[in-house]
């Protein structure tokens, strides 16, 4: 609660005009950055428990989920371009103290996210048996990648509302709540997957059912807090209409279908790494899978800090303080490229610890543990990509930086994955990512060094 009351008097300081210390910048970038992390951390502690919970049946269990994990990224990440392309419009709004309009946005994005989400589930729904094929996955992975992917495309309407109630929040300022109930969420899906996969020996299908039921539970939660609790945003008593707006909807559009043409994108370019994977056996696929998992750790406060980043330019955007813009960015960039720094260190000398808590499978740690060294060297630059795109969504300035997204990541590492592959094996595809994430962090601090992204009238 002295945390709540001290970040929302930082936050006024911002929308009123008044001057910050370096000190108060820092104290209020810690403030939203260290809830983001702990909750990024038991996200990624999540995905380790499951990947163990399923590593333990095996090989094969291993490799249907890791097939799908890919394409699973793909249908998730497209629900951020509705929530994004609202939730930056209300950053501006309370920023610039229009706390009604910004509920009246509010509003039209639940109405917009739930059409859009239930179409998306449709779509996945009607390519989950075919997908694994289409992959190049096996006979004796695709029946239960099928499944998996099935009961995952379920879940994608509450995935979306989860998404889009924690993206509102942390952009008014509230951080803490989403963070806290993102922890609730790790632990129930924990629990339910324990129940699922061993209680009910339901195998893979229990890990995707398990998840299902944790978000039905923390996206019912999470909309409670935004539209009941919430200070700035609570529209339970207010009236309003829920139609979304012909203005509304385009802003929304362009600031999020850049992100969302990008996000597709860069997922078929994942995907299309898991094809160039395939051909290795399902030991490369599930080493694949579990390097990515083991990772995330490095990354994990890269994108906690990314959240504050956004929230902290879209604020000081709607208070059309440009000084202030520029401090809060280069704050949070040097913030997150020394801690992913040391993440790296540390997951290059625990490599082999952090493989052992996934898998039993001999031939799957070594290959992981040698994907996990190679990528060590990238989290500096892959650090400055994160944070620099959490400032670019906060001022609203998308296009640029997807573009530049996927130039990279075609152009570059697709590039070099498939030339080096025949030659090295899954240690040439992870050089290749190592290589194209550093040339991608170069690239994406030019660009906010040149401060052509600050647009304030």
């Amino acid at each position: 609660m002295l945390r709540k009351k001290k970040s929302d008097l930082l936050f006024s300081l911002i929308r009123n005009g008044k001057e910050m210390s370096l000190r108060q910048q820092l104290h209020l970038v810690t403030l939203l950055s260290v809830p983001g992390i702990l909750a990024q951390l038991s996200n990624i502690m999540m995905q380790y428990i499951d990947a163990s919970m399923v590593g333990s049946l095996g090989a094969s269990a291993s490799a249907s989920i890791g097939l799908v994990s890919t394409s699973t990224w793909l249908f998730w990440g497209t629900t951020s371009m509705i929530a994004m392309g609202f939730s930056v419009q209300v950053a501006h709004l309370i920023g610039a103290k229009k706390n009604s309009e910004a509920k009246n946005v509010l509003r039209q994005s639940i109405t917009s996210a739930l059409i859009f989400s239930i179409f998306i589930s449709l779509v996945a729904l009607s390519i989950s048996p075919f997908l694994p094929t289409w992959l190049g996955g096996g006979e004796d992975i695709s029946k239960e990648a099928s499944i998996y992917f099935f009961i995952f495309s379920l879940s994608l309407p509450l995935y979306q509302m989860n998404f889009l109630a924690g993206s509102m929040l942390r952009c008014s300022g509230n951080i803490h709540v989403p963070s806290i109930l993102n922890v609730l969420m790790c632990i129930l899906d924990v629990l339910f997957n324990y129940i699922f996969i061993f209680l009910c020996d339901l195998g893979v299908k229990g890990a995707a059912l398990g998840t299902l039921i944790a978000e039905f539970v923390t996206a019912s939660l999470m909309m409670y807090f935004l539209c009941v609790k919430s200070k700035e945003l609570q529209i339970w008593q207010s009236k309003g209409s829920f139609r979304p707006q012909k203005d509304v909807v385009l802003k929304a559009i362009k600031i999020g279908l850049p992100m969302g043409v990008e996000h597709v994108v860069l997922c078929g370019a994942q995907i299309l790494t898991t094809v160039i994977v395939a051909p290795l056996g399902k030991f490369a696929i599930a080493a694949n899978s579990f390097g990515v998992t083991a990772e995330s750790l490095c990354y994990m406060p890269g994108y906690g800090i990314a959240d504050a980043a956004t929230t902290l330019v879209g604020q000081s955007i709607g208070a059309k303080r440009k000084e202030l813009v520029k401090r809060f960015a280069n704050i949070t960039v040097v913030m997150g490229i020394v801690a992913m720094s040391v993440m790296g260190v540390i997951m290059y000398v625990f490599a082999p610890f952090m493989m052992d808590i996934l898998t039993p499978v001999q031939e799957i740690k070594d290959l992981g543990v040698s994907a996990l060294r190679i990528e060590a060297f990238a989290e500096p630059m892959f650090a400055a990509n994160i944070v620099c795109y959490g400032i670019f969504v906060g001022a609203g300035d998308t296009l640029i930086p997807a573009i530049m997204n996927l130039g990279s990541i075609w152009a570059v590492r697709l590039t070099l994955a498939a030339l080096l592959v025949s030659t090295m094996g899954l240690d040439g595809v992870w050089l290749a990512m190592c290589i194209e994430l550093c040339f991608r962090g170069i690239i994406f601090l030019i660009r906010l060094r040149s401060n052509k992204w600050i647009k304030i009238k």
